[in-house]
């Protein structure tokens, strides 16, 4: 399966390269930290690269995801609320097979956030879980 809308993920400056062979195998688009920004490059500023190029997160911290849920939920700070994120949060050896064994459900992930304006994909892939919020 392929999803209807092309997937471009973008990898935030700690997550592991092989992480981006998952998708480049299944035909998405992977944007490099290091292709678009400077090392060091502050986490608001990597968030509103993957808002403006419309791509879906990659990270390993958990800077992310706080502040995907301090300023990404609905009301008076929507700030992040476009940002489609995909938290690994596994050693980084596992990141890629994990990555790997989860792309039906991000497809499918990917699918549903795409058909309305006002949802967003977010992922958690754990050592021995995977977790989506909608």
């Amino acid at each position: 399966m392929t999803p209807r809308r092309p997937l471009v993920v973008m990898l935030d400056e700690g997550t592991p390269v092989p992480a981006a062979a998952p998708f480049v195998e299944r035909g998405h688009q992977v944007i490099h930290h290091n292709d678009v920004l400077d090392s060091g490059a502050n986490d608001e500023l990597v968030v509103a690269t993957a808002i403006l190029n419309q791509a879906v997160l990659i990270a390993v911290d958990a800077d992310m995801r706080r502040m995907v849920k301090r300023f990404g939920a609905p009301g008076p700070t929507e700030r992040y609320s476009r940002l489609s994120l995909l938290s690994i949060r596994c050693n980084e050896v596992m990141a890629a097979k994990r990555l790997a064994n989860a792309m039906s459900l991000i497809e499918h992930e990917w699918d549903f956030a795409c058909e309305k304006a006002a949802r967003r994909m977010w992922v958690d892939i754990e050592p021995h879980k995977l977790i989506t919020y909608r």
